[in-house]
């Protein structure tokens, strides 16, 4: 059911030292949420746990000596200089639930003539079972004119998944033609009368 399976233990020591003393031994500190109750501690293998923080909204089955519980991500700290991930929160779920989740935009295809598609929205909130929530949101800008405007009510979404934005008129992708494009193809379109002013002159001669 899980995508994605962590391994690791019940954590017993706490504060600054014993962060230090866990990446030193290549293990990352963890912490499971699950609602009123206690939450549990848990410190988790370095490597596979940071490879794994690359999937987005991936469901996580994480266990702990003969005990396991089924999360997702619900914050990661990382060290703003070195990039590595000092602690990750998880929330527990069970199958069956559905939750909102913030899901990243992409664009797909190409929009007509000199247009180019922008996103203006990076990320949709999106309500769905937490066995199918979706990693991304793909939009197809195909020979969209340029003006085209794609409003978060009009996205299509993957089946099962309900859109929970706060704004559903809000724009999420914008297709229009550049400035700089604009103003390039203006003197190309000048320039046919630019000749045609310049043929009698050449005839009164």
């Amino acid at each position: 059911m899980a995508d994605i399976t962590l391994e690791g233990a019940v954590r017993t020591e706490f504060g600054k030292g014993a962060a230090r003393r866990m990446r030193v031994a290549k293990l990352i500190p963890a912490t499971i949420y699950a609602g009123g109750e206690q939450p549990v501690f848990v410190q988790l293998p370095m490597r596979e746990t940071t490879n794994a923080m690359r999937r987005t909204n991936a469901l996580f089955e994480v266990k702990y000596g003969e005990e396991s519980k089924l999360a997702v991500v619900k914050d990661i700290q990382r060290n703003p200089v070195k990039q590595i991930i000092e602690h990750i929160d998880f929330y527990e779920v069970r199958a069956g639930e559905k939750i909102e989740v913030e899901v990243p935009v992409f664009v797909e295809g190409t929009p007509k003539g000199a247009a180019v598609a922008f996103v203006d929205i990076q990320e949709l909130k999106v309500k769905a079972d937490v066995t199918n929530l979706p990693e991304r949101i793909t939009i197809s800008v195909d020979g969209l004119v340029d003006g085209t405007k794609v409003l978060a009510k009009d996205v299509v979404l993957p089946e099962g998944v309900e859109l929970v934005h706060d704004d559903p008129e809000e724009s999420v992708v914008t297709v229009e033609v550049p400035e700089d494009a604009s103003a390039e193809a203006a003197p190309a379109a000048a320039a046919p009368a630019a000749d045609a002013a310049a043929a009698p002159a050449a005839d009164a001669q």
